[in-house]
C-alpha cells in the first residue's frame, strides 16, 4: 500500500521535522454511490489524499487546543484576535513563517506523474495512438460543452501526457469522477493545502508545500516537470490570472526530490516469486488520533451507517468548523458557516477568492470534471452548535 507522510519543520532553523499526518489507501467511491455519501463517506481514500484531509483535520484540532481551556498555545500556528481586524478578515490562524510543510510518497502519486513508470511495467510500453473513447458510466458527461474535455482513466492512452485523469485506473472496476493524486496535488500549488472549509478559518499563504519528495525508483525527472512546474502543463497560468487572485493565494510551486531509502513495506520490498495483493484497508494518523478504515467509513461500520464518517469526511469537517467558528465568535465566520446545506457553505461568498483559484487551475488542468452529488446534507444545529 501507498503511505504518504506530511513532515513539518516546527522548530525552524535547527530543522527537526514532525510528522503530522499520514495515510494510507488506494480506493475511491464510485460514482453512482456519490450522491448516497450524505457527507459520511469519503469520495477518495488514496494515501495522497487521506494524508491531505488529515492535515486538514490536523490544523482544526490545533485551532481547537488553542481557544478551548486551557489554551495551549501550538508550535505550529500563529493565532490573532480577527475582531480586532478588518471587518472581512476573519481568518483567526495562519500557519507559523518559520513553518515549512513536506510532503513524502512512497510510491509516485497516481496520474501524470506516474505515466512513464506505468508504460514501462506494460509487456509492451509503446504509447497508444488511438483517440481516447468516452468512459461509460460517467454522470452528466453529455453537459460538458468544451471541446477540450477529454475524460481519461487511470492507465488508459499512455500516449495522452499532461492531462488529468480519472480514478480508478482498472479498466474492470465501476467509473468514478475522482481525479488522479497527480492532479490534485498540482492544484494544491495554487490553492494551498488547506481545503475549502480550513480556509474560512486560517489563511493559505503559508499553507503551501515547500517539497514534494519520492523515492528515486519512483522518481522520472520528466514526468514531475510536466505535471506540476511552471514549465509544464502549469505554465498555463499567467499573470493576468494570479492579479485576479486575493487572499493570499498565489502559485507556489514545489521541488520535488528523490531519495534513495525506499519505504521498508513498499511494493519494491515484494519477492520476486512474490505477487504484492491489493488492501483494502485504508488508515490515517495524526498528533490527534489514528483510524481506520474500509469503504471510505469506520472499519467495523456499513457504508451508509452515519456513526461510520471519519474526522475527515465533510460532514465531521462542517461540525469542527461550526465549532471553532463559535469559538472565534465574528458573526461574519459564524454567517458564513451556518447554513442549512453544505453546498451553501462552499458557494457562500467568505469563500468566493478560494473558488476563483480552483475554476482557473480547473481551466489550466484541462480536462477536470467536477464531482457532484454530495452537497445537499445538512447538520442539525442549536444555538451550541452541531448535534
Amino acid at each position: 500500500m501507498d503511505t504518504t507522510g506530511r513532515d513539518r519543520d516546527g522548530e525552524g532553523k535547527d530543522g527537526k521535522l514532525e510528522c503530522v499526518s499520514l495515510g494510507t489507501g488506494m480506493k475511491c467511491l464510485p460514482s453512482s454511490k456519490v450522491p448516497h455519501a450524505h457527507g459520511n463517506i469519503l469520495h477518495d481514500w488514496h494515501a495522497e489524499v487521506l494524508a491531505i484531509r488529515a492535515f486538514n483535520r490536523f490544523l482544526l484540532e490545533e485551532c481547537l487546543a488553542v481557544l478551548r481551556p486551557p489554551h495551549t498555545p501550538s508550535p505550529y500556528l500563529s493565532h490573532r484576535d480577527p475582531q480586532t481586524a478588518a471587518a472581512a478578515d476573519f481568518q483567526a490562524f495562519s500557519i507559523r513563517e518559520d513553518v515549512q510543510i513536506h510532503m513524502y510518497c512512497s510510491e509516485a502519486p497516481c496520474g501524470d506523474a506516474s505515466m512513464e513508470l506505468v508504460m514501462d511495467a506494460q509487456e509492451d510500453a509503446t504509447p497508444w495512438t488511438s483517440a481516447p473513447e468516452s468512459v461509460p458510466g460517467l454522470p452528466d458527461l453529455e453537459a460538458i460543452s468544451s471541446a477540450e474535455v477529454t475524460v481519461l482513466r487511470g492507465r488508459s492512452h499512455f500516449g495522452h501526457l499532461g492531462a488529468v485523469r480519472l480514478k480508478p485506473s482498472r479498466p474492470d472496476a465501476p467509473p468514478t469522477l475522482s481525479k488522479s493524486c497527480t492532479d490534485k496535488i498540482a492544484l494544491t500549488q495554487c490553492t494551498s493545502l488547506l481545503s475549502s472549509l480550513t480556509s474560512l478559518l486560517m489563511s493559505p499563504r503559508n499553507a503551501y508545500l515547500t517539497s514534494l519528495v519520492l523515492p528515486q525508483s519512483q522518481y522520472v525527472e520528466s514526468a514531475c516537470i510536466r505535471a506540476f512546474s511552471r514549465s509544464g502543463r502549469m505554465s498555463r497560468i499567467s499573470p493576468d490570472m494570479e492579479k485576479r487572485w486575493s487572499g493570499g493565494y498565489a502559485f507556489h510551486p514545489f521541488s520535488v526530490h528523490a531519495t534513495c531509502r525506499e519505504f521498508k513495506h513498499s511494493r519494491r520490498s515484494v519477492a520476486p516469486s512474490e505477487k504484492p495483493i491489493p488492501c483494502n484497508l485504508s488508515a490515517l494518523s495524526t498528533p490527534h488520533f489514528q483510524e481506520s478504515l474500509i469503504g471510505g467509513v469506520l472499519q467495523g461500520r456499513k457504508q451508509l451507517d452515519p456513526r461510520g464518517a471519519s474526522r475527515v469526511s465533510r460532514r465531521s469537517m462542517w461540525k469542527a468548523v461550526l465549532e471553532l467558528a463559535g469559538l472565534v465568535g465574528v458573526p461574519l465566520l459564524l454567517e458564513a458557516v451556518r447554513k442549512e446545506r453544505y453546498g451553501d457553505v462552499k458557494e457562500g461568498d467568505a469563500l468566493a477568492a478560494h473558488r476563483q483559484v480552483k475554476e482557473d487551475v480547473r481551466g489550466v488542468l484541462r480536462g477536470w470534471v467536477r464531482n457532484r452529488g454530495d452537497e445537499e446534507f445538512g447538520l442539525d444545529v442549536d444555538a451550541e452548535g452541531p448535534r
